[in-house]
C-alpha cells in the first residue's frame, strides 16, 4: 500500500504504548498486574479490532506506534497470558450477575449487557483472532503497511538524568533495539525517547545504532539552536543527520486537555466511578483484589456529567448519546486539521506535517470512547482531499533533506524539562542507581571472557535489575503519589537484588536458589548479554 501524495499536507499520529514490567508470581492476585490487564481489555485489543475493521472496509490509514520493550515482554509472557484470561473470565461472570441484579432498571441493565458483550468480544478476539499473541497481531498490521512500529529504551528510562553514565544510556538503547528485532523481525529506525526526554549528545548514540528519527515536544523544536523555518510543521535534523519531529500544540489541546479536550464532554463515560467501589462489599468481593482492597472492575455506569461534580452526583451513562458526541468530535477534529493544513500550506514551500503524539492508553482506557473516536477520525481523513495520514518514514522519503539545527534539553513532562523525574519526592533514587551502573560496568569488564555459565546467569540478572531500576515509571509515580509505596519498593528491590548479585560475583558465593527466584519474577530480556554495559 503506498501513501497518497494528492493532498495539501499530512497528519502523523504517534501512539506511545508503554507499561512498566509488572509480574508477581509470588501472589495469587496482584493489583499492579491489573494495570496491564486493563490496558489489554480497554486499549490494545479494541485498537487491533479497529485496525481489522478498517482493513476489512478497505479504508486506508497510517500511524506510527511506539511499543516499549517492557510492554512487548508482557504481551509475550505465558504467565501473564494465563492470568489475563482468568481476569477476563472473572469480569464476564461479574457482568452476567450484573445483568440479573439490574433487571429491574432499564438503563443499568442495558449497560450491564453492553459490558458483557464487550468483554466477551475482547475474550474472543484475544483467543481466536489474535491467538493470545498481541505482538504478532501488531506485526501483521506493520507488514500490511498500515502501521510503523518503533521501540523505546529498554525499560523506558528517562535518559537525560543518565547523561553522565554513557554505559547506562548505551545499554538502554542497544537492548531496546535488540528486543524490537526479537519481536518484530526487523530493525527499528525510529526511537521513542521516553517522555520525549532529550539531552545534547543523545543523537550521537542514535547515530551509532542507525536510528533515523525521534520525537520531541513543541518547545524543543522552537528553542533549537537555529530558528525553525517551518515552525513545528516540518521536522528538523541534527548535524549528525538524525531527524526530530515536534509535537503539534493544537491537536494536543483538543485531545489531552482536561479542560478543553474532547474527553471531558459531559456525555462521555466517567472513569473514576466504578462498581468496584459502589456496590455492596460482600457482593463485589469475588471480583476485587483477593486481599479485600476495592479496585476498578472496568464496569462503570456513569458519565462525566460535570467535571466539578463529586462522583456521587454523576448521572447514568447513555452510550447512544456518547456515540453522537464521538461523531461530532471526530468531524470537528478532521475539519480542524483541514483548516490547519490549508492555512499552513499557504506559508510553506513544502507539504506540512501535523504531528499528534499521545499515550496509547488515553484511548479506550482513560477515554472510553477514544477508540471509536480514532476509528471515525481515520474514516474522515481517508475521505479528505486536504489531509492524509502518513508515517515518519514515508514523510522522510518525500522530504529527505531538512533544516539543520540542534535541539535543547527538554521533555514533554510538566513544564517541559526534567523536574517531574527529579524533585524532592524521588531525587534519592539516583545516587543508588548511578552507583549500580558503575558497579555493573566493572563486573561486565571483569568477567568479559568468563566461560562459567552460572557466572553469566548472575551477571545477566544483575544487568536486568539495573535496567529495571532505571525505569522512568517509578520516579513518576513517586511524584504523582498514586502508588508511591509500590514504586519505592520496586526501585529498592532492584537495587538490593543487584547488590546481592554483585556480592555473589565478587565473593564467588553464588546462591542458585535466589538466582532462580529472580529469574522467575523478572523474566524479561531473556537473551540479554551483560556485556552491553562494557
Amino acid at each position: 500500500m503506498s501513501f497518497n501524495k494528492e493532498c495539501k499536507g499530512y497528519w502523523l499520529l504517534v501512539l506511545h504504548a508503554h507499561l512498566p514490567f509488572v509480574k508477581h508470581p509470588e501472589y495469587n492476585d496482584s493489583i499492579e498486574e491489573r494495570w496491564f490487564f486493563e490496558a489489554l481489555l480497554e486499549t490494545y485489543i479494541p485498537l487491533l479490532d479497529v485496525f481489522e475493521k478498517l482493513s476489512f472496509e478497505n479504508i486506508d490509514f497510517k500511524l506510527c506506534m511506539s511499543i516499549s520493550p517492557t510492554l512487548m515482554a508482557m504481551f509475550d509472557d505465558d504467565f501473564l497470558r494465563v492470568r489475563f484470561l482468568k481476569y477476563l473470565e472473572n469480569l464476564i461472570e461479574l457482568t452476567e450477575k450484573e445483568i440479573t441484579r439490574t433487571k429491574g432498571d432499564e438503563v443499568f441493565n442495558h449497560l450491564a449487557k453492553m459490558y458483557n458483550g464487550r468483554f466477551n468480544q475482547v475474550y474472543n478476539s484475544y483467543t481466536e483472532k489474535y491467538k493470545c499473541d498481541i505482538n504478532y497481531a501488531f506485526k501483521k498490521f506493520q507488514e500490511l503497511d498500515y502501521l510503523e512500529i518503533i521501540t523505546s529504551s529498554a525499560t523506558h528510562c528517562y535518559l537525560p538524568l543518565y547523561e553522565a553514565f554513557p554505559s547506562g544510556v548505551k545499554a538502554q538503547i542497544e537492548l531496546g533495539l535488540r528486543e524490537y528485532q526479537n519481536f518484530f523481525g526487523k530493525n527499528s529506525y525510529g526511537m521513542w525517547n521516553a517522555e520525549c526526554g532529550y539531552f545534547e549528545g543523545l543523537e550521537k548514540y542514535f547515530e551509532k545504532y542507525g536510528i533515523k528519527y525521534f520525537f520531541t515536544d513543541t518547545h524543543t523544536v522552537l528553542n533549537s539552536s537555529v530558528r525553525p523555518e517551518y515552525g513545528i510543521f516540518a521536522p528538523l535534523e541534527t548535524p549528525e543527520g538524525i531527524v526530530y519531529f515536534g509535537r503539534d500544540v493544537e491537536t494536543s489541546r483538543l485531545v489531552w486537555s482536561a479542560r478543553e479536550g474532547y474527553p471531558g464532554d459531559p456525555y462521555y463515560r466517567e472513569f473514576y466511578r466504578d462498581i468496584g467501589f459502589d456496590l455492596d462489599y460482600d457482593y463485589i468481593k469475588p471480583y476485587i483484589h483477593e486481599g479485600g482492597n476495592r479496585v476498578f472492575t472496568c464496569v462503570k455506569y456513569y458519565r462525566v456529567t460535570d467535571k466539578e461534580l463529586p462522583l456521587e452526583y454523576k448521572k447514568p451513562y447513555i452510550p447512544a448519546k456518547a456515540m453522537e458526541k464521538v461523531k461530532e468530535h471526530s468531524q470537528h477534529f478532521v475539519s480542524s486539521r483541514e483548516k490547519q493544513i490549508n492555512y499552513v500550506t499557504s506559508l510553506m514551500d513544502r507539504k506540512p506535517v501535523v504531528v499528534s503524539m499521545y499515550d496509547a492508553e488515553l484511548f479506550g482506557h482513560w477515554w472510553y470512547e477514544g477508540i471509536d473516536f480514532l476509528y471515525n477520525v481515520f474514516k474522515g481523513i481517508s475521505n479528505s482531499s486536504v489531509v492524509k495520514m502518513i508515517t515518519p518514514s514515508e514523510y522522510l522519503k518525500l522530504y529527505p533533506v531538512n533544516q539543520i539545527s540542534t535541539p535543547q534539553l527538554s521533555s514533554w513532562g510538566s513544564n517541559g524539562y526534567s523536574e517531574f523525574w527529579l524533585n524532592e519526592t524521588n531525587d534519592w533514587i539516583y545516587r543508588h542507581i548511578h552507583k549500580c551502573i558503575d558497579k555493573m560496568c566493572f563486573l561486565a569488564k571483569k568477567f568479559e571472557r568468563t566461560s562459567s555459565t552460572l557466572i553469566k546467569r548472575v551477571l545477566n540478572q544483575a544487568a536486568r535489575e539495573v535496567l529495571l531500576a532505571m525505569a522512568s515509571d517509578w520516579p513518576f509515580i513517586m511524584k504523582t503519589k498514586t502508588m508511591e509505596e509500590y514504586a519505592k519498593r520496586r526501585v529498592l528491590e532492584s537495587i538490593d537484588n543487584f547488590n546481592n548479585l554483585y556480592e555473589m560475583c565478587q565473593g564467588n558465593r553464588i546462591n542458585e536458589n535466589i538466582l532462580l527466584e529472580l529469574e522467575k519474577s523478572h523474566s524479561i530480556f531473556l537473551d540479554i548479554d551483560y556485556r552491553i554495559f562494557i
